[in-house]
C-alpha cells in the first residue's frame, strides 16, 4: 500500500527548498553488506544535516524513515521497505578535533563516517583509546545506537555527548548520562529506546586520552590482523548475528551444536566464525532470516540457552517468518 500524501510531497523534492537525490524503487541489496534486500519505496540521499532536517520537517509525521549507513547489523527482508530510507553514508561526515590539551582531547564525528576512519584519525593527531573502532565494520551512528564494539571496548566507553535529530528536524545536544547504556544496548533514561523512529543520532563527541601516533597505528594493524585472520571477509555478511550470552560465546555454542557449514539456500554459516551468516552468492533475506531462526531454535535446544539477535531485521517479508 503506497501513501499519497508522501507520494504528493515527494514528487517535488526537487524543489530549491530540498538539495538531495530522491530515488523510487531503489534496491536496498545495494546499501546492505549482506547485499540482500528489497526495493525502498523511497530513498534519500541527502546534501548535509540541514537538507536532512529540512526533509523531515517537510514528511508527513505518518511517512516512516529509516536511517542506513554502510548497512551493516541489517537485514531487509525481501518484501522491501514502504516508506523512506535516508542515507547517511558519506553524507553526514564531518570529522574535527574540537579540542586538544596535555591529557585529552575531544574530537566530533558524523553518523555517516566509517567508524575505521575515527580510529585512524584519532591516531593522527597522538590519541588513543579509539584504536578499537577499526574493526567495527559500519558508521559512527549505527555504532552509537547499538552500543557497538569489539575486543573489550564499546562506542559509548568514550562518547561523552551525541548529536541527534527528531522527527519534526530540531537538531540538539544530549549528554552521556542522559541514556542507559548496556552491552548492545542504547535507550534514553525516560523515554523510547533510541531505535524508535523518533530520534536518531547524527553524530558523536568522543573524549581521547593523549597517546603515540606509532603506538595507536600498530595497535589497529594488528587488530585489523585478527579481524582478517578470524572473520570470513571474503564473502558478503552482516558481522556477528548474535550477541554474546553472559559468560560465554555465540560462536562457541553455534559450533558445539554442529552448525558451521550449515545451510539455507544461499545463506551458510560460516567455517571461520560460526556467529557470522555469509551470502554465499545467491542468497535472499529470507534465507538467511530462516538461517538465523535455526540457530536460535537449535542452541536452544541443545543447550537451554536462547540467543539474542543483534542483526536488525526491518521490511516486509513475502512469506511468513516464524
Amino acid at each position: 500500500m503506497r501513501l499519497p500524501e508522501a507520494d504528493k510531497l515527494m514528487s517535488g523534492l526537487r524543489m530549491p527548498a530540498l538539495r538531495g537525490e530522491l530515488r523510487r524503487n531503489e534496491p536496498m541489496s545495494k546499501h546492505t553488506s549482506w547485499r540482500v534486500g528489497g526495493e525502498a519505496e523511497r530513498f534519500y540521499v541527502p546534501a548535509d544535516l540541514a537538507d536532512f532536517a529540512d526533509l523531515l520537517r517537510d514528511l508527513p509525521q505518518s511517512e516512516p524513515v529509516y536511517l542506513v549507513g554502510l548497512g551493516s547489523n541489517l537485514l531487509v527482508r525481501d518484501g522491501g521497505l514502504r516508506g523512506t530510507v535516508v542515507t547517511v553514508h558519506a553524507r553526514l561526515g564531518n570529522l574535527q578535533l574540537l579540542q586538544q590539551d596535555t591529557s585529552s582531547s575531544l574530537i566530533y564525528a558524523g553518523a555517516g563516517v566509517a567508524c575505521a576512519k575515527v580510529a585512524r584519525f584519532a591516531a593522527s593527531y597522538n590519541l588513543s583509546g579509539a584504536e578499537f573502532l577499526a574493526g567495527i565494520p559500519g558508521t559512527v551512528g549505527g555504532a552509537m545506537a547499538m552500543n557497538a564494539g569489539c575486543y573489550d571496548s564499546e562506542i559509548w566507553d568514550i562518547t561523552c555527548m551525541s548529536q541527534v535529530i527528531d522527527r519534526t528536524g530540531k537538531i540538539f545536544i544530549r549528554q552521556s548520562d542522559e541514556y542507559e547504556i548496556g552491552y548492545r544496548h542504547v535507550a534514553l533514561r525516560t523515554v523510547l529506546p533510541i531505535v524508535s523512529n523518533s530520534e536518531w543520532f547524527v553524530g558523536g563527541y568522543f573524549r581521547l586520552k593523549q597517546g603515540n601516533q606509532a603506538i595507536s597505528r600498530e595497535k589497529i594493524k594488528k587488530l585489523l590482523a585478527m579481524r582478517m585472520s578470524s572473520q570470513p571477509l571474503n564473502l558478503p555478511s552482516a558481522g556477528s548475528v548474535f550477541r554474546n550470552p553472559p559468560g560465554d560465546y555465540a560462536a562457541r555454542l553455534i559450533e558445539c551444536c554442529g552448525l558451521k557449514g550449515s545451510r539455507v539456500g544461499g545463506a551458510m554459516i560460516a567455517f571461520k566464525h560460526a556467529n557470522f551468516i555469509v551470502n554465499t552468492g545467491h542468497a535472499t533475506a529470507t534465507d538467511i532470516e530462516l538461517l538465523i531462526a535455526m540457530i536460535r531454535d537449535t542452541v536452544e535446544k541443545e543447550t537451554g540457552i536462547k540467543l539474542i539477535q543483534e542483526v536488525r531485521v526491518i521490511g516486509d517479508a513475502r512469506s511468513s517468518i516464524q
